[in-house]
């Protein structure tokens, strides 16, 4: 039997309140990168209670399976991560965290809330589909070295391995009710930089006994914005940014020591480590100039995400059919990264948005801020469109 548009556009309004209650319990009580054990725990209770059972995977993730009622064929996979991020919620809704210093400002609540819900909508509908559906809740994403990693080496992608998978991201610059989806290169790697710039403290009237390392520094800092504007190509997407410097030490004071840290973001892995070198020998150059030495770490991150060409190509005609064409909009390249990356070196993978912003509600802060919040009505149709995604690729008959 044929599943229709129509009954999986009935089943997402069926379970459109509950989707909200779940979104607004998970936000109301978000957990930071790999500490999710009572997210986990309750996601794990309310999918057991609709029939579908999961296993833990990565001491704070979930994989289950919804098996359909016909011959094994394909297996597709459906991913949302849980964890929230250390910001302090501005927010005066009665859902808003009652974690001090802990917020879902990136919706990862809703992530999760929606794909329950697609997970709950298959569930109910296993014995008119063939294939499998593999659902991942997924730890960690805002941390390195990322949930997809650890839960790619303990097997999340074996047994059985899918044949496709598709991950889901709330968007706040794309109005509620848009879907946006972009084919190839996508999301940009992410290397955290530290360095820390060592000379010789003293008192700061007498600089012909010091090497200041707060000087030294500031060169360093400048010079390696070179590393985006004379070494990337003008068809380069790069960035690189300091956040953070820190020097301990006084108005008349001049310390031993001065400490960097930022971040490199490219959207080509070989120009990625190029990148990472070019930063390396000028901080080091710089330096032993000026008579200091840099300790330089580098923590390698998510790499570059590739939405698979044909995968995301039929997702994007779904998605139409399902939306209606006027509602798919084509994504722009961003420098923002996500470890749903790491499964797109594993097999065809496919992240795409759903809009979330409603500018006459004043819903207009972006991911990663105190104010960001999204309209639910997202939730209305989100997990039937991921639903309906999953059911065209169980159905897809590679040539």
């Amino acid at each position: 039997m044929t599943i229709t548009k129509e009954q999986i556009i009935q089943a997402s309004e069926n379970y459109y309140q509950d989707a909200v209650k779940f979104r607004r319990h998970l936000h109301q009580h978000p957990e930071l990168s790999f500490e999710e054990q009572s997210t986990c725990s309750w996601v794990k209770e309310t999918l057991s209670s609709f029939g579908i059972e999961t296993t833990l995977i990565g001491k704070t993730g979930l994989v289950g399976l919804i098996k359909g009622n016909g011959p094994e064929g394909r297996v597709v996979a459906l991913r949302a991560d849980m964890d929230a991020l250390p910001i302090q919620e501005q927010s005066k809704k009665d859902y808003a965290s009652a974690v001090k210093g802990v917020m879902h400002a990136c919706g990862h609540d809703v992530h999760t809330a929606s794909l329950m819900t697609t997970a709950r909508i298959l569930n109910e509908l296993r014995s008119e589909f063939s294939g499998t559906v593999k659902i991942i809740f997924q730890p960690g994403e805002e941390r390195n070295p990322g949930g997809a990693s650890i839960l790619i080496k303990e097997g999340v992608l074996q047994n059985p391995r899918p044949d496709a998978i598709i991950g889901q991201h709330v968007s706040p610059v794309l109005e509620v009710g848009k879907v946006g989806f972009r084919e190839g290169k996508y999301m940009a790697s992410s290397d955290e930089i530290r360095l820390t710039v060592r000379g010789k403290g003293g008192h700061a009237s007498t600089p012909e006994l010091n090497v200041d390392p707060v000087l030294v520094a500031a060169h360093i800092l400048v010079a390696l914005q070179q590393v985006v504007s004379k070494n990337a190509g003008p068809k380069q997407p790069t960035v690189l940014s300091f956040g953070k410097v820190s020097a301990e030490g006084a108005t008349n004071v001049v310390p031993d020591h001065v400490f960097l840290a930022g971040t490199f973001r490219a959207l080509d892995e070989k120009w990625r480590q190029k990148g990472l070198e070019h930063i390396q020998s000028i901080a080091k150059g710089i330096a032993e100039g000026m008579g200091a030495t840099v300790d330089i770490e580098i923590s390698r991150g998510y790499p570059c995400l590739n939405n698979d060409t044909d995968l995301t190509r039929r997702l994007r005609m779904a998605a139409a059919a399902y939306m209606g064409g006027g509602n798919i909009q084509e994504l722009d390249l961003t420098l923002g990264s996500e470890d749903f990356s790491y499964y797109s070196l594993e097999l065809p993978a496919s992240f795409y948005r759903l809009g979330t912003r409603n500018e006459s509600k004043g819903i207009v802060s972006y991911v990663h801020t105190p104010t960001f919040d999204i309209d639910e009505q997202a939730l209305e149709h989100g997990p039937g469109l991921m639903a309906w995604l999953a059911l065209n690729e169980l159905n897809y008959k590679p040539k």
